[in-house]
């Protein structure tokens, strides 16, 4: 990289700006999604934990912790995303008057993952139970985590591209 006696040159002045300018108008994006950042933080979260403690639950012998222990964690995080998830419709609902419409998504997308993301969450555990390798539980967390990255990030430019009111509001 050149410099012009220690200093940037112009072209390396704009890039940077132009660099800040994405990171804003990634952050905008970001707080321009329909679900609260909140809900999507813990959907992400809960993604991720859901394998590692439905795998403890059906390990053949103790992992990490006893296989009770396992399945009270993991009926415990069901019911919390259960009630957030609650929480964000209604919060939606009083917000903009419209119910949460996932018909509006692209349907290749929601068929992916109401096929992709179960048959991850349960398929982990299972190859897990077989293998007794913790890290087809890890790879499950991983790939939920980034699924859920992916979608967030897909309703956020579904929300901006729509047009403005109720109808193109999810």
């Amino acid at each position: 990289m050149e410099t012009n006696g220690g200093r940037s040159t112009p072209e390396q002045a704009r890039a940077a700006l132009a660099a800040v300018e994405q990171i804003r108008a990634s952050g905008a994006a970001l707080s321009a999604t329909p679900w609260p950042t909140w809900f999507f933080a813990a959907l992400t979260l809960y993604i991720g934990v859901l394998p590692i403690c439905v795998g403890g639950a059906v390990a053949d012998t103790e992992w990490i912790l006893p296989r009770p222990a396992w399945l009270g964690v993991a009926v415990t995080v069901v019911a919390v995303q259960g009630a957030l998830q609650a929480a964000a419709v209604k919060t939606w609902r009083e917000r903009t008057g419209v119910a949460l419409r996932l018909d509006v998504l692209p349907k290749r997308a929601v068929v992916a993952i109401v096929i992709g993301l179960p048959a991850l969450m349960v398929g982990a555990p299972i190859a897990f139970r077989a293998t007794g390798r913790p890290g087809w539980l890890i790879a499950a967390s991983l790939i939920g985590v980034a699924v859920s990255v992916a979608c967030h990030l897909a309703f956020v430019r579904l929300h901006r591209t729509a047009p403005a009111g109720p109808v193109g509001a999810i």
